[in-house]
């Protein structure tokens, strides 16, 4: 399909697309809690700052000393009490604690139903980014028939670049499947 001029654009933007789905899952997987602390679990949390909502990681020096412990301290000390307003807000369930310079964060150890909910939200995070990846696949396979369609390839060429993508959809998916297994391992893991 990628030796196809009629085609060659269409391949390298599914291939583009598909692998963006793979990385916000991967991006997705290390912000997931497991049984340690990770600076990575903070990675959606927002802090208004003059106005606007800025990441945490640009406002703060955030550092996980311990496998219990994530600190965080601010960059403008004046910006503490936001900071431990939008820890406590987030849905990380997190009790933050401020003594005046810096935040400590203590992660407390994960139950064993609490690990079972977070395999059902990386389960449930798998099948979103399945679908998506399936979608991208039916976009590919619509441009695939249109092209066929307009007489700019042939039937023989057309049957070849659905299996193609098929199999670069078979590739993707199982990717990100293998990711999710382990991560789910390690979620598991005490």
């Amino acid at each position: 399909m990628a030796g196809l001029p009629a085609l060659k654009d269409t391949f390298v933007q599914l291939k583009t697309r598909m692998e963006k789905a793979v990385e916000d899952f991967r991006q997705h997987l290390v912000g997931t809690r497991t049984g340690r602390a990770s600076v990575h679990m903070l990675d959606n949390v927002r802090v208004p700052y003059y106005g606007s909502e800025m990441p945490l990681n640009q406002v703060a020096q955030v550092s996980a000393p311990e496998a219990n412990l994530i600190v965080i301290q601010p960059f403008d000390p004046s910006l503490l009490a936001d900071l431990e307003k939008a820890l406590r807000t987030s849905e990380l369930g997190f009790n933050p604690q401020n003594d005046g310079k810096i935040i400590r964060l203590p992660i407390p150890p994960m139950t064993e139903e609490r690990r079972k909910d977070v395999v059902k939200q990386l389960h449930k995070q798998l099948e979103e980014h399945r679908t998506a990846i399936r979608n991208i696949r039916r976009d590919g396979n619509d441009a695939i028939k249109k092209t066929a369609k307009d007489k700019k390839i042939s039937e023989d060429e057309e049957k070849r670049s659905l299996e193609e993508i098929q199999k670069l959809t078979d590739d993707e998916i199982k990717r990100i499947e293998e990711m999710c297994r382990g991560k789910e391992k390690e979620v598991m893991s005490i």
